[in-house]
């Protein structure tokens, strides 16, 4: 029996998600990220992480077009990383802030990989801290999906992603 996969996102097919910037900025903090497609045609999220004025996070995020994956076990990213650790994210509703469920990886310099996220290894979390009473992850109710560096990693990165697939 063959894996069944579903394309979430990649850089060169229609519709592209519309990705957002999300930082400490919000907070007083001075550091900032952005995500753009490459000439290769990848996506890159990318900036610098700042710890002054009690800053220390950049973020990316989309909402998605399709929020239904049930029947599917989890995410599959395609990444290129810079050592650094990365948080991908997702939502189950369309709000700037609330609760989002988060899984970290590590994503080696220089080398593309493939991360597998299952849904049932997500975390509940609010502002960095884990929500013990929230539900889990609901897989029917995914509405948007991000990318997050933080864990006072500063100084510049860049993640490369060539594409987001449901598993």
């Amino acid at each position: 029996m063959t894996a069944k996969w579903k394309l979430i996102c990649d850089f060169i097919r229609l519709p592209l998600l519309r990705w957002t910037s999300v930082s400490d900025v919000v907070m007083g903090g001075v550091s900032d990220s952005l995500m753009q497609v490459s000439e290769d045609g990848t996506g890159v999220f990318a900036g610098h992480l700042s710890l002054e004025n009690n800053g220390g996070f950049a973020s990316v995020r989309a909402p998605l077009p399709e929020n239904d994956f049930t029947g599917y076990d989890g995410i599959v990213l395609r990444v290129k990383g810079d050592g650094n650790r990365y948080s991908f994210r997702v939502r189950t509703d369309m709000l700037f802030d609330g609760v989002v469920y988060r899984q970290e990886f590590d994503a080696p310099e220089g080398e593309w990989m493939d991360v597998e996220l299952l849904f049932s290894d997500f975390r509940p979390s609010f502002r960095g801290r884990i929500v013990p009473d929230a539900p889990p992850l609901d897989p029917s109710r995914i509405f948007q999906i991000g990318f997050l560096i933080s864990e006072k990693q500063e100084g510049s990165f860049r993640l490369e992603i060539e594409r987001i697939d449901a598993f």
